[in-house]
């Protein structure tokens, strides 16, 4: 596909937005290597960081996609830049837990490590300024942000999501404590996938260890950052790559 890299409409803690000029409905993402933690108090930088997610995200959103998941993702288009169909996104933070950690342990009083089942699917305003505080149904619906069957059809997307990646890295030995997925709106109006999967966005653990091998190394402060992503894609290739 011949195209121009257009003009940056947005840039994120991790990721660059750029138009295509030739066709207002694609959008071209490039990861950046920033780390950030705590909705942005903290900041770092991780060398190749951009190249690691861009595959991990490339191969779980075609993964994906070959199991019958809409997804934004078109197609990659170097080492940091994948090009994707323009979506509307949905101000919603989608939440899925399998294991029990992060804010949930502090909300709710769980220990770490407790099984969730059946997994548990919450919404999260999307807004730093605001701290992407919990929201309950009705509250999304005051908002604004989709119907009763609009917020319906995220849950089931997303425990289709979850149970399709949860089989996946249990075969690479990881095991998918929660993640967070984002949802927008093609130019059809259908609600699709977007933004990125990656250990930005989720917590995964070694089976066999527990080592925690996502971005959690880095807001705890536990080191090697750099090695625990690439760890995660050296499995996710060994894996997927295999099966494509």
């Amino acid at each position: 596909m011949s195209f121009t890299k257009g003009k940056l409409i947005y840039e994120g803690k991790a990721k660059k937005i750029f138009t295509v000029q030739e066709n207002e409905n694609l959008i071209v993402h490039e990861f950046k290597n920033s780390l950030t933690a705590f909705n942005g108090e903290k900041k770092g930088e991780m060398l190749g960081k951009s190249r690691v997610n861009q595959k991990i995200s490339s191969l779980l959103y075609k993964y994906l996609q070959k199991n019958g998941v809409p997804t934004h993702f078109i197609e990659t288009l170097s080492d940091t830049e994948i090009l994707t169909y323009k979506l509307e996104m949905i101000a919603l933070e989608v939440v899925v837990r399998n294991v029990a950690a992060g804010s949930l342990t502090k909300r709710l009083g769980v220990e770490e490590g407790q099984e969730i089942s059946p997994p548990l699917v919450e919404f999260y305003l999307k807004d730093d300024a605001l701290g992407d505080p919990f929201l309950s149904d009705a509250q999304a619906i005051m908002l604004k942000l989709g119907t009763e069957d609009d917020l319906e059809e995220l849950k089931r997307k997303a425990l289709m999501i979850n149970q399709l990646l949860f089989e996946i890295f249990e075969d690479m030995g990881l095991r998918l404590v929660d993640f967070k997925l984002e949802f927008g709106r093609d130019k059809d109006k259908a609600i699709v996938l977007g933004d990125e999967i990656s250990p930005d966005t989720c917590r995964l653990w070694d089976i066999v260890t527990g080592e925690k091998m996502d971005k959690d190394r880095f807001r705890l402060d536990l080191g090697s950052v750099e090695e625990g992503y690439k760890e995660v894609l050296n499995r996710i290739e060994n894996v997927l790559e295999v099966d494509s």
